[in-house]
């Protein structure tokens, strides 16, 4: 048995301070112990998805960190009600080589509403075969107003509720 998991973290926002960043890092310090994560910091460098044999040394050095991974965790805003397109295209470099084929995947999304964005994510990472495993998916509503001015989740709720998609990631990995 493993005991400790090598989790991925994405952040759907490209600005390195960013409330999806600031989430990712209060999740990353909620597992730590139990998890080891890596953050990915390549979305800008991959290019538009083409569907072309060659495949571009940004794209298989995500690819590579993906497969590498026993799960991912993607914290992202929404933009227009939809994925950010930096992300989105991320996603759709792995629809016909299957890096998130059965990967266990934690899904948290941190905007002003969400909804839709988040529901839209839900629906790629089931296209691309990815296993959002129960209690691994959080909303988190009006993200500016549950952080302080250094980054620090400062709302109970959304704590316990990062808490539950890490408990529930490593639960998944754990099975």
């Amino acid at each position: 048995m493993n005991d400790t998991y090598h989790i991925l973290t994405i952040a759907g926002s490209l600005r390195e301070n960013s409330s999806t960043a600031h989430v990712l890092r209060a999740a990353e310090n909620l597992g730590q112990g139990i998890l080891h994560f890596t953050r990915y910091h390549g979305l800008a460098s991959l290019p538009a998805f083409d569907d072309n044999d060659e495949i571009p040394a940004a794209v298989a050095d995500f690819k590579q960190q993906v497969q590498a991974a026993d799960a991912v965790l993607i914290c992202t805003p929404e933009y227009a009600f939809g994925v950010p397109g930096a992300l989105k295209n991320a996603l759709d470099w792995t629809i016909s080589s299957g890096e998130f084929v059965n990967k266990p995947v934690g899904l948290i999304t941190a905007s002003t509403r969400g909804e839709s964005g988040h529901a839209s994510l839900l629906l790629t990472l089931s296209a691309i075969s990815a296993i959002v495993p129960e209690g691994a998916s959080l909303l988190v509503p009006f993200i500016r107003s549950k952080i302080d001015a250094d980054g620090n989740i400062v709302d109970w709720q959304t704590r316990r509720g990062l808490s539950a998609v890490i408990e529930n990631l490593a639960l998944a990995l754990r099975e």
